[in-house]
């Protein structure tokens, strides 16, 4: 097929029709908001706080889409997110640097990413029973430094946390008159440096080539002269720093560490990778595709609340059907798109 130059257009890639089609189920799925529900999606405003209130998640769940990209999976993230939450609000109310507590966070995710990328990549042990055990030590650890809700008290830091960005020309205009603008937090800002540093790797260099590589076929890899064992080992480091990141930026916006912190944020993180077009066998997955996976699954969440249906369990039911249905339809197209292949 040509495109208006007259040169021949190539076919989409697994990854590029994917991450399509998960950004076309956003918009299709935001405009009918806007158009049957109104109230806050007709407001610049509510995509920032879907921003807001997930930069966390966006970037832990970067760090996840590459070790699935890898073949792999990663199910402390949650856990080692709220260790770094809990370990850097106690830091900071005993009178410790904001500048520190930055490499504290940095150094518990590099910590957890050396140790399991060892486990995994080193000793051959499986991913799922690395990371569990990831998590429930970082669960436990998080109990032992304070089973009790944790404010951050330290001025620097608040000053921090409560830096905004703001655009005027995106706000709106209050019921009062007033304008109030679109306000973005420091934690969007880190996301998004995130979401382009991974995709620029995942994209333009050589160790990127090698995850989609080692995930869609490891021997053919191990032919390809591929070092695998280093491959999926800098896979879980990048995750366990992502998670690092992730913790930090989750205190920035709460403010607070508690034992129950990120609870659940592993398996949201693997439910918008998955709806990004992030396959579990592997080899195929894009951080764009994640990034949309996140706002599609936050956007399904705030439908649910917006109809009324205000009880936690519908927002698991619609997420479950949400998982599902991509899963389902990410089987239906690739099967379809390999027999044309093979006819």
């Amino acid at each position: 097929m040509k495109n208006l130059f007259g040169k021949r257009r190539e076919p989409l890639t697994d990854t590029q029709l994917l991450m399509t089609i998960t950004i076309g189920i956003f918009a299709v799925m935001y405009i009918l908001a806007m158009a049957l529900l109104g109230g806050g999606f007709l407001h610049t405003q509510q995509i920032f706080d879907m921003l807001n209130d997930n930069a966390s998640l966006i970037i832990v769940s970067c760090g996840l889409t590459i070790v699935m990209i890898g073949g792999g999976i990663d199910i402390s993230v949650g856990a080692v997110t709220s260790l770094v939450v809990m370990s850097c609000v106690l830091y900071l109310n005993n009178g410790g640097n904001v500048f520190v507590s930055i490499l504290l966070a940095l150094g518990i995710g590099l910590g957890f990413g050396l140790v399991q990328g060892f486990l995994i990549s080193v000793l051959d042990i499986q991913p799922f029973i690395v990371t569990l055990a990831g998590m429930f030590f970082a669960r436990g650890m998080t109990t032992i430094l304070s089973v009790n809700p944790q404010k951050v008290d330290h001025e620097a830091f608040n000053r921090l946390r409560d830096a905004k960005v703001e655009i005027p020309w995106l706000g709106y205009v209050a019921k009062n008159g007033n304008l109030v603008p679109a306000r973005l937090e420091i934690g969007v800002i880190v996301a998004a440096v995130v979401v382009i540093v991974i995709f620029i790797l995942l994209k333009y260099l050589k160790l990127g080539r090698n995850f989609y590589a080692m995930g869609g076929n490891q021997s053919s890899a191990l032919m390809l002269g591929i070092n695998v064992k280093k491959t999926r080992f800098l896979s879980y480091l990048i995750s366990g720093v992502l998670s690092g990141i992730s913790g930090y930026v989750f205190m920035m916006h709460t403010g607070a560490g508690n034992a129950t912190n990120a609870a659940g944020m592993e398996m949201n993180a693997i439910a918008s990778s998955i709806i990004g077009g992030t396959l579990l066998t592997g080899g195929v997955g894009n951080v764009i595709g994640t990034l949309f996976g996140t706002l599609t699954l936050t956007t399904i969440k705030k439908i649910v609340v917006s109809s009324g249906l205000n009880d936690p369990w519908w927002q698991s039911i619609t997420t479950g059907g949400m998982l599902c249905f991509f899963i389902l339809l990410q089987s239906v197209v690739l099967s379809k798109r390999s027999k044309k292949k093979k006819s």
